[in-house]
């Protein structure tokens, strides 16, 4: 395939030796003058294991050229990739000035082009601006329009500095926002070879998921040295407590809790979390991450009261009230929290949980609910289709699936469904839809 690549930093770099490496012609852009004779005479123009030998091969076969004229690479390639920078500004924002300007100048390029073309996006980007300014850009300044006379796409990179040719070989996914099945067809083609699953997806989601990769990367660094600082204060080895933790693939290194949801909450997670933070403060050890858990969960919680009272409706029924679907433990159930606040704002609550039954409960939860809660307990019932039938606004809150089918069935056209769990298939709902974050 005929490919141009603009911006010849780390990504660019890499990807046009790359892709001729894999048998693409390769049209290497950029306005710096010396990366270009650098390329041209076989030479590397980023410091990066195994690019000296790829970059002169790669310049010997032919198969790579480079040049500053964007009509002159637009015109011989079918594919554009985009791998200008995108700073951040001294306020934090994302300097876009390199990526808006060459998004005019492809669109003049595109303008004077005949037949298709591909642009694809792999600067990060912030959600949106693909299919915003860009768009805009190129088809303001080629008359043309997007996924009729060029498809736009973004492909997020996840090149390491240091290990970028072994990160292009063997990728963890490749992930491709595209609004065409033209545009995927030329993109398989390109990475379809490599490890790892295709994902296709929107243009939006893909810029997003960038974001989060990285920013996940952030916390598991900061969660790590968090760690260690608590673990000097207590005298253990910090290694080998992280070493057990990454050992449990089931919960800790897996896809467990990683689900959008509701707030989480119970006898555990709470309790552990104020613990290390009165250990950290008697050491006077800061872990500034690690104290704001529980007050992101508090603002989890808020939501999801703000979201109910801004349906305007005093009658709210609730299916669940224990903090997790399939037992009767009410302590520090964040249902219990919104309940609570419901109240306090003059809601009329009916409550139905099928294991907190208040003439089975025993010790702990019977004594909670007679001291603490007991207003909330005459709110309960034990029939749930009594609590479809009489309220308009229905909050969802166990996830068991007989439960869930039981009243996804008992719902009408009138109701408004409230969605805490995240219901795989809400387009078979046949109530208004509200889910808490999403």
């Amino acid at each position: 395939m005929n490919i141009s690549i603009f911006g010849l930093g780390y990504v660019g770099a890499v990807s046009l030796a790359c892709l001729a490496r894999d048998g693409n012609q390769v049209i290497g852009v950029d306005i710096d003058a010396v990366k270009l004779q650098l390329i041209k005479d076989g030479q590397s123009p980023v410091i990066e294991e195994g690019m000296p030998q790829l970059m002169a091969d790669m310049a010997a076969s032919g198969r790579v050229r480079v040049t500053q004229n964007v009509q002159d690479a637009v015109n011989q390639s079918e594919v554009s990739f985009i791998c200008v920078g995108t700073p951040s500004q001294s306020n934090g924002s994302q300097d876009q000035t390199a990526v808006l300007r060459l998004a005019e100048q492809l669109g003049r390029a595109l303008a004077g082009k005949q037949g298709h073309h591909t642009i694809v996006f792999r600067s990060t980007l912030l959600p949106g601006t693909v299919e915003g300014s860009l768009k805009a850009l190129l088809e303001q300044h080629s008359d043309k329009k997007d996924g009729v006379d060029f498809d736009i796409c973004f492909q997020p990179e996840f090149l390491r500095e240091g290990s970028s040719i072994k990160d292009y070989d063997n990728p963890p996914f490749t992930i491709v926002g595209a609004n065409t099945e033209r545009a995927h067809q030329q993109m398989q083609r390109l990475f379809g070879h490599l490890p790892g699953v295709y994902h296709k997806t929107d243009v939006k989601t893909a810029e997003t998921v960038k974001y989060f990769c990285n920013i996940f990367h952030a916390l598991k660094i900061t969660f790590a040295n968090e760690v260690a600082r608590l673990c000097e204060g207590l005298a253990v080895d910090p290694f080998k407590v992280m070493d057990l933790l990454c050992a449990d693939k089931q919960l800790n290194i897996s896809p467990a809790y990683l689900k959008p949801g509701f707030a989480f909450g119970g006898s555990c997670l709470p309790k552990d979390l104020r613990a290390m933070q009165y250990v950290a403060k008697q050491a006077d050890i800061e872990i500034p991450m690690l104290s704001q858990v529980l007050a992101s969960n508090a603002v989890h919680l808020q939501q999801a009261t703000r979201k109910i009272l801004a349906l305007g409706c005093r009658d709210i029924g609730m299916i669940g009230l224990s903090f997790k679907s399939g037992t009767d433990d009410l302590r520090e159930s964040p249902l219990v929290d919104l309940a609570e606040y419901l109240i306090g704002k003059g809601m009329h609550l009916s409550i139905y949980d099928p294991e907190v039954n208040l003439s089975r409960l025993l010790g702990a939860n019977k004594k909670f609910i007679e001291e603490s809660i007991p207003h909330i307990g005459e709110l309960m019932t034990q029939d749930v289709s009594a609590v479809l039938a009489n309220n308009k606004v229905i909050v969802l809150g166990l996830n068991d699936k007989a439960l869930v089918e039981q009243v996804l069935a008992g719902l009408t056209a009138e109701h408004i469904l409230v969605d805490l769990v995240h219901l795989k298939q809400p387009q078979a709902v046949k109530a208004r839809y509200i889910g808490l974050c999403w």
